[in-house]
């Protein structure tokens, strides 16, 4: 098994976990769900392995069809 190392706060304790993750594919949000991850004990930075970030391509962009489509509302942080 690896050694967990986390890139930013250098913890080596991580748990499993699955996870959201919303990406943003060619100006568009596109949400997965239930991901496994390795998840820092310590500050909660979210990894996933090299398989796993493949098959996320791979869903993101067109060999997998979408579970729901969902409405979201945008906010600005900066005035206007």
């Amino acid at each position: 098994m690896k050694m967990f190392y986390c890139h930013v706060c250098g913890s080596t304790h991580a748990k499993k976990a699955y996870v959201n993750e919303l990406f943003n594919i060619y100006g568009k949000p596109v949400m997965v769900e239930q991901i496994p991850a390795m998840e820092c004990a310590r500050c909660g930075e979210e990894t996933f392995d090299r398989e796993t970030t493949e098959r996320i391509r791979k869903i993101v962009h067109g060999d997998a069809r979408p579970l729901r489509c969902l409405t979201m509302e945008v906010f600005s942080f900066s005035p206007v």
